[in-house]
């Protein structure tokens, strides 16, 4: 199936270098015109360079594509309004948000100031809500809309000394899980990328041997899939890195069932947890709030 985009407008959040960069430009290359977004703060998130959005743009215009600049922050919700009001001014439409603007303030978490938990989870999270925000009812008026969110490993997994960054990436899949039953109905689909690349938020992480082969360009083409009408499905987490790509989710590994009516102790958990703790059997977990809790109870006879 061919991925095109031709007559689609897209926002790129953080499209300045890296991940963004790459996705803004393929993104363009597809036939999407693009609304660069980045301030061209540092990877700690201070300062600016004004310039770094508007060589984007100069690099998709020389190719023959369509492109604006925007130099507004996330991590304010009437900033991010304004970078979506961009889109429509200058296109009138829009129909595409990747959600890819991101900081990294690392310590362990016993060195870490309350002020750069807040500040990451500013940028990750709530940049992601504002953004999303900003652009949702625009999307479900028009009945059409694909919205990319930006997990992490450091999240799904863990990293060391990334308990802010893991927090709100872990924080993006539980909006995304929610937006994209709420988006269904009006054909706005919403999904996660879980990149790896070597860019400069990871070049301190990776060793040398390994960050050659994590091209940021080898994880766009997942984004440009998620972003056009060739992706139908919402919800959906897809870790991309050095050309590999796979779906991930939450698993549920087979449980005990003790009876409800019944007392319950701590002492009957932990034996049972020599059990269930070992994940046995382990299947995709139940999309309904309650799970399979009601078949269960049937078993049970109390159904």
């Amino acid at each position: 199936m061919t991925v095109n985009l031709e007559g689609r407008v897209a926002i790129v959040t953080g499209a300045g270098g890296g991940l963004g960069r790459e996705h803004a430009l393929l993104l363009a290359r597809l036939g999407a015109k693009v609304v660069v977004n980045d301030p061209g703060g540092s990877v700690a998130g201070t300062g600016d360079d004004r310039r770094v959005a508007q060589m984007v743009v100069d690099e998709i215009r020389a190719a023959g594509g369509e492109a604006v600049a925007n130099l507004d922050s996330v991590a304010e919700f009437s900033a991010a309004q304004r970078i979506v009001q961009t889109a429509m001014d200058t296109y009138g439409r829009l129909d595409i948000l990747v959600n890819n603007a991101g900081i990294l303030r690392d310590k362990t978490f016993a060195k870490m100031e309350v002020e750069d938990f807040e500040l990451v989870l500013k940028v990750h999270l709530m940049g992601t809500v504002y953004c999303t925000k900003a652009a949702w009812p625009i999307m479900n008026e028009q009945g059409y809309g694909r919205i990319v969110l930006t997990t992490s490993a450091a999240g799904i997994v863990g990293g060391f000394g990334q308990s802010n960054y893991g927090a709100a990436k872990m924080g993006t899949l539980g909006l995304m899980n929610c937006l994209a039953l709420e988006g269904a109905r009006n054909g706005v689909l919403v999904n996660a990328i879980s990149p790896a690349a070597a860019t400069r938020m990871t070049q301190a992480l990776i060793p040398p041997q390994i960050g050659q082969h994590l091209r940021p360009d080898l994880v766009s083409p997942a984004v440009a899939w998620l972003a056009s009408e060739a992706c139908t499905q919402s919800g959906l987490v897809v870790n991309a890195v050095a050309g590999y790509f796979a779906c991930q989710r939450f698993v549920e590994g087979e449980g005990v069932q003790f009876n409800p009516t019944e007392p319950v102790t701590a002492d009957m958990v932990a034996d049972a947890a020599k059990s269930f703790g070992q994940m046995n059997n382990a299947r995709a977990v139940d999309p309904r709030p309650l799970g399979d809790l009601e078949a269960r109870l049937q078993a049970l006879g109390l159904s």
